[in-house]
């Protein structure tokens, strides 16, 4: 097989999945209802009116702590394959891997002294 015909699954399985994010939203918008207002504009949940605008800006440091939670975990996808393949990879994948680890401890390590982590 050639290369070409490797990816054609995958090729198909994008093409899919684009046509799927295009077209589900545009058919919400045009057969879902649309009546606003009447009691969909009216405080709920607590009964209590909402004074002044709801949506408030979050400080930088809830999306700084979000961003390292999602860099922790690519660092644990990229860690478990070679967990797994870790044998028949041999020498290149152990240092390739520790390259990986010392580069995201520094990483880390730079984080940690800028005071990122710190939580005011």
């Amino acid at each position: 097989m050639t290369i070409a015909q490797l990816y054609i699954p995958v090729a198909v399985l994008f093409g899919i999945s684009i046509f799927f994010a295009l077209l589900l939203p545009i058919l919400s918008k045009i057969l879902g209802p649309n009546r606003p207002g009447g009691r969909k504009g009216e405080a709920y949940e607590s009964g209590i009116v909402a004074v002044g605008n709801a949506q408030k800006r979050l400080p930088v440091k809830f999306y700084r702590i979000a961003i390292l939670f999602i860099l922790f975990d690519i660092d644990i996808i990229f860690l478990f394959p070679y967990a797994i393949a870790m044998k028949k990879l041999g020498l290149f994948g152990l240092w390739s891997m520790l390259i990986f680890v010392v580069i995201f401890v520094l990483g880390d390590i730079w984080v940690w002294k800028r005071g990122v982590l710190e939580w005011e």
